[in-house]
């Protein structure tokens, strides 16, 4: 029987443009401390869903390189990745090793999924529900695309959900049919980190983010940490942003060589 893992850290594994010669400087906004004695909590949800909503980075496009460190099961790997977002459309991702040598690349649509793998030649074609083989059948494009850009995922703005105040920040939690999820806000109304938990499938994912800087208007992650556990599989992805654009023209090259073989 194959093992279940995470689909976003199976595509990562497999993705190993160029390294950045050196890393920008980039202004990091702090969030402000938790207040010892919180002010009054408007306890209309919806009003709070769209206050929480009104912090997404509004974006067409993004264009995002940085260092990343990847382990599997301990053994760790430095790549540099470059990732590439046209909103509800498509997203596009390229991983090289350190000497700047494209491993891989991929690119995700809301229906499809395709797959470079340039260490053995082959490529894999495949419709969107081929990562539910792997993942959670509530993980869709639309939740992908909102972990990559930080943004409150919709699919978790229900009315059943929980939405309160915990230690002065706000929490945001519930259940969409068996996906269990816990989302914590920090003090820049940003998220903090996200949980997403199957214990049917005994699956669990964490995503933190931290080091927001202004892009756009709004404010970006530039520090993404995402853990993943499955059976016997542990997966560790950090990944520090160099060089964050949105709005600007971005192109998704995806050829396969002739010499690539099929993969089923």
């Amino acid at each position: 029987m194959k093992n279940k893992t995470s689909i976003f850290f199976f595509l990562l594994a497999n993705l190993l443009l160029f390294v950045m010669a050196c890393k920008p400087k980039k202004v990091i906004v702090a969030a402000p401390p938790v207040q010892v004695q919180a002010e009054k909590v408007n306890d209309q949800k919806l009003e709070n869903f769209a206050l929480l909503k009104g912090k997404n980075i509004d974006f067409s496009t993004l264009a995002l390189k940085g260092k990343a460190s990847l382990a599997i099961n301990g053994d760790q790997n430095d790549v540099t990745m470059v990732i590439r977002i046209l909103k509800d459309k498509k997203i596009w991702i390229s991983v090289s090793a350190v000497a700047g040598i494209e491993v891989a690349r991929t690119i995700i649509t809301p229906d499809s999924l395709k797959l470079l793998n340039r260490l053995d030649k082959t490529y894999l074609k495949k419709p969107f529900s081929y990562l539910h083989d792997y993942t959670n059948k509530q993980i869709d494009f639309t939740l992908l695309q909102s972990v990559l850009s930080g943004n409150v995922y919709d699919g978790f703005l229900l009315d059943k959900s929980s939405l309160i105040q915990e230690n002065g920040v706000w929490v945001l939690s519930g259940n969409a049919e068996n996906l269990a999820f816990k989302t914590v806000f920090n003090t820049l109304l940003k998220l903090s980190e996200t949980t997403l938990n199957d214990p049917v499938a005994a699956q669990g994912f964490k995503v933190v983010y931290d080091n927001y800087t202004p892009v756009s208007n709004s404010l970006f992650a530039s520090s993404l940490k995402i853990n993943t556990m499955s059976g016997d599989k542990k997966i560790d992805l950090g990944i520090e942003f160099n060089k964050i654009e949105s709005n600007n023209p971005v192109d998704f090259p995806f050829n396969v060589p002739k010499s690539f073989q099929l993969i089923n």
